[in-house]
């Protein structure tokens, strides 16, 4: 594995990064309804959400196209809050699927009270191990009430797939074998 990080801005998401986050999402031709919010987020495809209506279909190769595309507005997004900052391609990667899947404004802010997110704080200031394991911060799939809500918590039967998911993200972007 590579030893040195690359700038931000000569970094571009892998094609392993891009079959992680194709696997993860899973292919569906047809729109279906964001487990999460329902028939308000159509999805299709690989995932993909923007300008998606109920009843729409996605055939193999536009989604791939499409995945590319929102992929590429995540990168965007992220590297605009990450700054100067130079990382690893796996490093990259994991935060381009954390991004993809919880959306690149969750990935870079708090709140609009708080300011930058614990990603962001922990790459300014150097802590790359830090920022890795802070994407399993990223442990829910809508509102929570209690901690039974956290998709982390034993006891959740609704959400384990994400903590998975951000299991196997803080692996990458560490560099380690998935779990």
């Amino acid at each position: 594995m590579d030893k040195t990080r690359t700038a931000l801005a000569a970094l571009a998401l892998s094609a392993t990064g891009l079959v992680y986050i194709a696997q993860r999402e899973g292919y569906s031709e047809q729109a279906y309804p964001d487990p999460v919010h329902g028939t308000k987020v159509p999805t299709a495809g690989f995932g993909s959400t923007g300008g998606i209506k109920m009843g729409d279909t996605l055939p193999p190769v536009r989604a791939l196209v499409r995945l590319r595309a929102d992929a590429g507005e995540q990168e965007v997004a992220l590297k605009r809050c990450f700054g100067d900052v130079a990382l690893f391609q796996h490093e990259w990667d994991a935060f381009v699927g954390l991004a993809h899947n919880a959306g690149a404004t969750t990935v870079c802010k708090n709140n609009a009270r708080t300011g930058p997110s614990t990603i962001v704080q922990r790459l300014q200031a150097g802590d790359h191990a830090g920022a890795c394991e802070a994407i399993l911060l990223y442990d829910r799939a809508g509102p929570v009430a209690r901690p039974q809500d956290r998709c982390s918590h034993p006891d959740n039967r609704t959400c384990r797939g994400v903590w998975a998911d951000r299991q196997r993200l803080r692996a990458m972007c560490l560099g380690q074998a998935a779990p």
